[in-house]
């Protein structure tokens, strides 16, 4: 088993609660986490430079499985100053005569602070890169994005079902780890049958035993 495992996440995902209980259950093993980007999200795993990765979908399912895991609200993040920024709330015909860019790198958000551009991104997204410039507002009627959690098909990594496990919400007593596994499954061994009583012998005042003699009256 090796010492590391090697997590991957797309902008707008927080780990922050899963990293914790990690630590807590395996403090010998390092949780390596880095951001990695749309494009690299399915990549990195497949390469194996990533055990695992928090994708957000669609993704290629050739040789890898997939979890998903929750759904994002979709928000247009802009400038203050843009005319959208009024409104408590938008739908995609507000939209219709804007540009709207679906990513937020760097080149797009400043495009953005200059009103030049609108971002579609999911609230995640525009939350974690909170700026003072910059307002979202939730697109109404435009489809939620979906979070989930992939990693390869061939890859027997144990540490990584123990990963799964903890998103998923297992306890620790409930782990499913490899030695833990081999313990719950072994056949208990069995217990030899219970010794039969004396062989010819009787239980006293049974009706099978000897009735005492009664002495005879002269």
């Amino acid at each position: 088993m090796t010492n590391c495992l090697r997590i991957g996440k797309v902008p707008g995902v927080t780990l922050t609660k899963w990293q914790r209980i990690w630590e807590e259950r395996f403090p010998g093993i390092d949780l390596a986490v880095e951001e990695v980007t749309l494009e690299q999200q399915r990549g990195r795993v497949v390469d194996g430079s990533l055990d695992l990765c928090f994708a957000r979908l669609p993704i290629g399912r050739d040789g890898l499985h997939a979890i998903p895991l929750y759904d994002e609200v979709p928000v247009v993040w802009m400038s203050k100053d843009h005319v959208l920024a009024e409104l408590d709330e938008v739908s995609l015909d507000d939209l219709a005569d804007e540009n709207v860019i679906e990513d937020a790198e760097p080149a797009s958000i400043d495009l953005a602070t200059y009103s030049a551009a609108v971002l579609r991104v999911p609230m995640s997204v525009a939350r974690s890169l909170s700026r003072r410039d910059m307002v979202y507002r939730n697109v109404t009627d435009a489809p939620p994005t979906t979070v989930a959690l992939v990693w390869r098909v061939d890859d027997e990594n144990p540490l990584i079902d123990e990963f799964i496990g903890i998103v998923r919400g297992r306890s620790v007593n409930s782990s499913r780890s490899e030695a833990e596994r081999r313990t719950k499954e072994a056949p208990e061994p069995r217990k030899p049958p219970a010794q039969a009583g004396r062989t010819g012998g009787t239980r006293r005042g049974s009706r099978n035993g000897a009735r005492r003699q009664r002495p005879t009256r002269r």
